[in-house]
């Protein structure tokens, strides 16, 4: 009997802050040296690539591992999957921490770190379907996939004030890298210690398909849906664009003539603007039932901003194109971009659709920084462009999604009859 109750938990909102924890931490790993690459390279005596390295290793093996992850977190439920995650996020900063000035060790803790991530990222339309009801998704993977963000702005805000922004010491990196594993460490102890499976009863009717599919079946009924494969593409583009700037940003901003202290700010204005729209867009979304309309203004809004940061030079110009990019492309496109993945694909398992979304996002971000590396930063900045727009036409080819148009439905039909 009590399989068929439907009941919201207050714990649900314990359950996301764990998880949006443990992913913000995850992320600062990702990006330790990306907003102090200049210095970074001056005291492990390294080349730019190597120090671009540290951040590639992670897109490198969440290549290999994202279905792998997928499976367990499917297989064995939330609670083992980010489990896993979580603890391997918690040792392995350790490690990177208290042998930070090791170059060698520091790579090794990133392969650890990176195998983490995909376990922690891959689970965030799993969470929003296990502990909140169809009308609150978005807003669940919204506010999951903004601790992303966070995690970034952190990083980048933070790590360039702690080097010295007037005089930057290189030789302050490994306390940085210190205190930065023992946060991961206790982040880690939290999640382990009161995250929970899923509630007693079902949050929602709409969430008791998500288990029809087994992971690999799961993965076939994916890839046959023609909306799933265009959204692909535009995660193939979007979240590689995000990526490669994300890892490149003080690179980039070198190449504008734009000091470290600038390029921090520039990207955290990408991500704070991202974290803005990601507050009440999604929550926009759930209340009116539709993904679609949100996608197209996503990347209608992503195409200006693209062309602004890849063709200005002046500080205020850039800084307005990363807030044009953090708002359309992370704050309205990527929370509802995987939950609309999720729901075209229901009922394959959410992770499984996530994941395919984050891997290819991840392959994608690859080839980009070696093309910004080996091409030349002002080439590939064009080719963004010009990626931007391929991504504006896809989404208008998308069409809506079948669960938020069958939910209007009910709720049409439950007014009809008062």
């Amino acid at each position: 009997m009590r399989e068929n109750q439907v009941k919201v938990y207050g714990y649900r909102w314990v359950i996301l802050g764990l998880y949006a924890l443990i992913t913000a931490i995850i992320q600062i790993q990702w990006l330790t040296f990306a907003p102090i690459a200049r210095e970074a390279k001056l005291f492990y005596d390294v080349s730019s690539l190597q120090i671009d390295l540290l951040s590639l290793i992670f897109m490198g093996v969440f290549v290999l591992m994202a279905i792998p992850a997928s499976y367990i977190i499917d297989t064995y439920g939330i609670r083992i999957g980010v489990g896993i995650g979580a603890a391997l996020t918690g040792l392995f900063s350790l490690s990177k921490g208290v042998y930070g000035d090791n170059y060698n060790i520091i790579i090794a803790s990133q392969v650890g770190l990176a195998i983490a991530q995909p376990f922690i990222l891959n689970a965030v339309t799993k969470v929003s379907v296990q502990w909140f009801p169809i009308t609150e998704r978005a807003t669940a993977v919204a506010i999951g996939t903004l601790a992303q963000f966070i995690g970034i702005i952190l990083v980048m805000a933070i790590t360039p004030r702690m080097l010295g922004e007037v005089n930057p010491n290189p030789q302050e990196i490994p306390g940085i890298l210190l205190n930065y594993g023992l946060v991961a460490l206790v982040g880690s102890a939290l999640f382990l210690a009161f995250f929970k499976e899923k509630p007693p009863t079902a949050p929602d009717l709409a969430g008791k398909q998500d288990t029809k599919f087994k992971v690999f079946e799961g993965l076939k009924h994916i890839l046959s849906q023609k909306d799933m494969r265009k959204s692909l593409l535009l995660f193939l583009i979007g979240l590689g664009v995000f990526n490669a700037v994300s890892t490149c940003i003080d690179q980039i901003c070198e190449t504008k003539h734009l000091n470290m202290t600038q390029s921090g700010e520039i990207a955290g204005m990408m991500l704070m603007s991202g974290i803005i729209a990601g507050i009440f867009v999604p929550l926009i979304s759930d209340k009116v039932g539709r993904r679609q309309p949100f996608l197209v203004v996503a990347m209608a809004g992503f195409l200006p901003g693209m062309l602004l940061f890849s063709l200005a030079n002046d500080y205020t110009l850039v800084l307005t194109g990363a807030f044009l990019i953090g708002f359309f492309l992370l704050g309205i496109g990527a929370p509802i971009g995987f939950q609309y993945c999720a729901e075209i694909t229901s009922p394959a398992p959410e992770s499984s659709s996530q994941g395919l979304l984050l891997w290819i996002g991840q392959i994608s971000g690859i080839l980009f920084i070696l093309g910004l590396n080996f091409l030349g930063i002002d080439l590939f900045l064009k080719i963004f462009m010009g990626l931007g727009v391929v991504n504006l036409i896809l989404s208008f080819l998308l069409k809506e999604s079948p669960l938020m148009l069958g939910s209007q439905k009910v709720t049409e039909n439950t007014l009809s009859r008062k």
